[in-house]
């Protein structure tokens, strides 16, 4: 125990205790034992994972040790009426800018600031510290995470400077503060991209990273310039366009020099990609073409030469966007057909379904009225809700009958 023994070494009396901080009792029954004079709250706990992938349970996993801890000590204090000198909560600037995947630790620190909140407006005392990574051990981001954070803008903190700076939070009158390393250039064009708000404004160096960009006109409006070329481009050059971008935004997430450690044919779960980078790309192209993506796009669309191929159908004039997304369909199903195996009665219904529609497909668009005979293809319209009695009558009696 090195924090033990440092400070024991600068004469303070220092008793660890393993407790339960969602334990009632066991912490009602630390609070009896120990006199106590202020709360530091110090819980980090994650469950990281993109929103659909969440639970009532994983976000109790995250939110009893954060938030509920914390409620609890609030409660504890109370009831035993203690003059506090201070309330310091270890909140986190997820809970201040947002975080990719971090949807229930984001919402834990949340929890931590509206506490501080309900305090001060109590006249108590509190301060909620919406903390940055910070650099070496203990609360640094790490991995992937640190990679992705640091080329968002956001950097690791000396921890001696955040120590210092942890004494004037504390000491301040404000209930919440955010204290963080942000390289404004690169966090406030990031930030504003995805998530625009109004709370950049308020930060002057927030503010001027944004006019600057905007004044360099060879870096200004990148979605317009990348939605242009796009849509000035012909049929064979938007594909180009359209992998070109999806290669380099793909080697930004994953932190690569460059475009050509992204093979096109190479699935992106090969490259590195998880549920996280995931959603940073699809974020990413976004931004660059202004259309909506869905979360989902990189599954959708599982290598960068198909996930091109639906950014430049999407992206075609009018007059091309619906063909395009036709072809672009019918790739989809003839990867989802794949899937159906070898169970023939699954295999009779699929087909009888796409030979419907390619009846229907073949009709010229003045066609008379059908003549009685095809009436049995009207059957084929509902093949997937037949019952299996009612599929091989219809099989049975159009054997050897022309399918229009």
């Amino acid at each position: 125990m090195e924090l033990r023994d440092e400070l024991s070494a600068l004469g303070c009396e220092v008793v660890v205790a393993a407790v339960d901080g969602t334990d009632r009792e066991a912490v009602s029954g630390l609070l009896d034992e120990f006199p106590v004079s202020a709360v530091v709250h110090a819980a980090g706990v994650l469950d990281d994972g993109v929103l659909s992938g969440q639970s009532a349970e994983r976000l109790a996993g995250v939110w009893e040790p954060k938030a509920g801890a914390a409620w609890l000590l609030h409660e504890l204090t109370v009831e035993r009426g203690l003059d506090l000198d201070a309330f310091v909560l270890f909140s986190s600037a997820a809970s201040v800018f947002g975080a990719a995947g971090q949807g229930n630790y984001a919402a834990a620190n949340a929890g931590l600031d509206a506490l501080a909140q309900v305090r001060r407006a109590a006249g108590l005392p509190a301060t909620s510290i919406g903390w940055g990574p910070w650099a070496g051990d203990g609360m640094a981001a790490t991995g992937d995470v640190a990679e992705r954070v640091g080329r968002g803008g956001m950097l690791p903190m000396d921890p001696g400077q955040a120590l210092s700076l942890l004494g004037r939070a504390a000491a301040s009158e404000v209930a919440c503060v955010a204290v963080a390393s942000i390289d404004w250039a690169s966090f406030a064009p990031a930030y504003a991209a995805v998530r625009p708000s109004p709370f950049l404004d308020r930060v002057p160096e927030a503010r001027a990273a944004l006019e600057a960009v905007a004044a360099r006109s060879e870096t200004a409006a990148p979605g317009a310039r990348w939605a242009a070329r796009l849509a000035t481009a012909s049929e064979g050059e938007r594909q180009q366009v359209a992998l070109e971008l999806v290669r380099e935004s793909a080697a930004s997430v994953l932190g690569h020099a460059s475009a050509e450690s992204v093979p096109a044919g190479t699935p992106f779960r090969d490259l590195g990609f998880d549920s996280l980078t995931a959603v940073e790309l699809r974020n990413l192209l976004g931004a660059a073409t202004g259309l909506g993506l869905p979360a989902t796009l990189v599954f959708d669309y599982p290598t960068p030469v198909e996930l091109a191929a639906h950014l430049a159908a999407e992206s075609a004039p009018d007059g091309q966007a619906g063909l395009a997304g036709v072809f672009d369909e019918i790739d989809r199903l003839e990867r989802a057909s794949e899937t159906v195996g070898a169970d023939p009665l699954a295999r009779t219904k699929v087909a009888m379904r796409l030979k419907s529609l390619l009846s229907r497909w073949n009709v010229p668009e003045q066609a008379p009225e059908a003549p009685q005979e095809a009436e049995p293809m009207a059957e084929a319209e509902n093949v997937l809700s037949a019952t299996d009695e009612e599929l091989f009558d219809f099989i049975h009696r159009n054997i050897g009958r022309p399918m229009n």
